[in-house]
């Protein structure tokens, strides 16, 4: 009835899976990283000036990315190697007849992917949700030279003012001045029919007082009635209405996206989307501990039956399908077709029973 096998058995079959897990993650990045590099340095290297200095910049953005992306594909093969290695070996022979059960010899595994996991998630919020953000906005500059100020999420931001509408490229934060790019206000009244519309090059944040630039205003039929340099902008809007509707998942934390969702939700706007990535910045990272039920086929069985590789495939067949399936259902998720619940977590409970179901029918 114990959990794990010996300490000594815990320990060795412990450190056999972490070290072929880096040495998967290490291969794996560096093919990847190189691909990726020889397909963006020709973009990089575009503006004048630009050199190994930029190349690194973007090694340095882009490698928490890659590694945060594969991890689990790593487990998931190493699961694979150590388990085979283990079966190829007669260890797993030995084992059981020393009476340790399936789950015990996939303990120490389910173990190490716990920590896989935790160590994820803590990697997600800490390096790769900053290096996401200033990698996207330097990409939406071209890779320019001068590093453009730190953008807060995705384009197209709609928020309600009173009757009006308020409509902004993105959210920009530089030197601490909130700045909205391509700013359009459509006044509406009481009716609400449409008075005129307001459209400005930028609308800077300075203190508590809104200033626009580059100001034209048109009438309901659309011709240009007035046009100024710049005039002050009278609004109740808080600013972090359009840093919660600019807000892009990859590149925030999970307790700002929590609070984005919470505001935007006072703001009357649909969360769906972004309640299903906040849910998945969970359940992705607990993918490493799925990987060593989906990979358990390949530790069972008599190697001189020469299925082995037979159990190989099915546990790298399980393994990708319930990547597919999870992309799937964060499709899903993202266009509301699903609850964010269901979108986030139904493909590892799926396949968790799937994998268990295979080991007890198999082996237990």
């Amino acid at each position: 009835m114990r959990m794990f096998p010996s300490p000594t058995l815990t320990r060795y079959i412990a450190q056999m899976f972490a070290v072929r897990v880096l040495a998967f993650i290490f291969g794996l990045v560096m093919v990847l990283q190189t691909l990726d590099l020889l397909s963006e340095s020709d973009k990089i290297l575009a503006p004048d000036g630009s050199g190994y200095p930029e190349i690194l910049r973007y090694l340095g953005w882009r490698l928490p990315q890659l590694l945060s992306q594969f991890l689990p594909f790593s487990v998931l093969l190493a699961t694979l190697v150590t388990l085979a290695t283990l079966n190829q070996n007669s260890e797993v022979v030995i084992m059981r007849a020393a009476a340790i059960s399936a789950h015990q010899v996939l303990a120490p595994l389910l173990l190490t992917g716990l920590a896989i996991s935790v160590a994820h998630f803590f990697f997600n919020e800490a390096v790769v949700a900053p290096s996401t953000a200033r990698l996207s906005a330097w990409e939406r500059a071209e890779y320019a030279r001068v590093l453009p100020p730190a953008d807060s999420g995705t384009r197209d931001i709609w928020v309600t003012d009173g009757a009006s509408i308020v409509r902004a490229d993105r959210a920009v934060v530089d030197r601490g001045r909130l700045i909205l790019p391509g700013l359009q206000i459509f006044e509406r009244g009481s009716d609400p029919n449409l008075r005129r519309i307001i459209r400005a090059d930028r609308a800077e944040l300075a203190g508590k007082s809104w200033t626009l630039y580059g100001v034209r205003t048109y009438d309901v039929d659309g011709r240009l009635s007035d046009t100024v340099a710049s005039m002050p902008w009278r609004t109740e809007l808080e600013s972090e209405r359009f840093l919660a509707a600019a807000v892009d998942p990859n590149g925030v934390s999970y307790p700002r996206l929590a609070r984005a969702i919470r505001e935007l939700k006072a703001g009357g706007h649909p969360t769906e989307s972004l309640q299903a990535a906040l849910q998945h910045k969970i359940s992705g990272p607990l993918s490493s501990l799925l990987m060593p039920v989906l990979g358990a086929i390949a530790a069972f069985g008599v190697v001189r039956s020469g299925k082995l590789f037979v159990r190989i495939v099915i546990g790298m067949a399980l393994g990708f399908a319930y990547f597919v399936a999870d992309n799937f259902m964060m499709a899903m998720g993202q266009f509301g077709t699903v609850p964010p619940l269901m979108a986030a977590w139904s493909a590892p409970l799926l396949f968790f029973c799937v994998g268990e179901s295979v080991l007890f029918r198999t082996e237990e």
